[in-house]
């Protein structure tokens, strides 16, 4: 008599031969059909699966969306730059810093044409992070034709303060090959001083040629850059 082993391995074999000769006599066609059915299958499930990525994928923006904006930080410190250029022509007067410079020539613009003035304006409202100074001041809007670069700077402080800020420090560049600007740096710094309500140690007026180059070298334009620091009064 076989034991419990030989007669199970005698079964499988049996079963085994069963199995291949029913596979042989399967019809080609029902087994492409089949194929084609399980590769069907496998489509429809990567299309689903997409779907439900888009949709996940969607649901998401939608949520970003709809959920409240972040409230704005409340930053120590900001940084501005500000930068103006403006054609020089006869018949105008230079007012730098809100000083008169005696030229020949002055700047031609819509207000009085004070490059640094223009440039400090916007570096402040940079730092705020608010529009520029042609958007606040349009120079085609009439009220400021002729205007003091003065009431932009004030606007600009009163803005700055309102945000609770003071100055920090102030650095600025004024470009322009003629006239020489060194004597009347003081009287410059001075003025800004009081319109910023700064001490001259924070405020730095520094001025350059432009070595002949380009409209501001050939004296048909000047040009001036800015940067200042805003420090927050009561830091949280």
């Amino acid at each position: 008599m076989p034991c419990l082993g030989q007669a199970a391995a005698s079964n499988l074999t049996r079963s085994c031969r069963v199995n291949a000769v029913c596979s042989s006599r399967v019809p080609a066609a029902f087994t492409s059909c089949n194929t084609s059915r399980l590769q069907g299958n496998k489509s429809a499930c990567t299309l689903q699966s997409t779907g439900h990525r888009h949709m996940s994928v969607a649901a998401s923006v939608a949520a970003v969306a709809d959920a409240p904006a972040a409230a704005a930080p409340i930053l120590p410190y900001r940084v501005g730059h500000g930068f103006d250029l403006h054609r020089l022509a006869e018949g105008y007067k230079l007012v730098i810093g809100g000083i008169e410079i005696p030229h020949t020539k002055g700047c031609e613009a819509h207000s009085d044409g004070d490059v640094l003035l223009h440039t400090v304006t916007d570096a402040i409202l940079g730092a705020l992070s608010l529009p520029d100074i042609g958007q606040l001041f349009p120079d085609n809007d009439p009220n400021w034709k002729g205007a003091s670069s003065d009431i932009f700077v004030l606007e600009a402080v009163k803005k700055m303060k309102a945000a609770g800020y003071e100055l920090g420090n102030l650095d600025a560049t004024i470009i322009a090959q003629k006239p020489k600007l060194s004597p009347h740096k003081e009287s410059i710094r001075a003025n800004l001083c009081k319109l910023l309500d700064a001490h001259p140690s924070v405020i730095n007026i520094k001025a350059k040629t432009h070595e002949k180059v380009d409209s501001i070298g050939e004296e048909r334009s000047i040009g001036c850059h800015a940067v200042v620091m805003l420090i927050r009064k009561n830091p949280v």
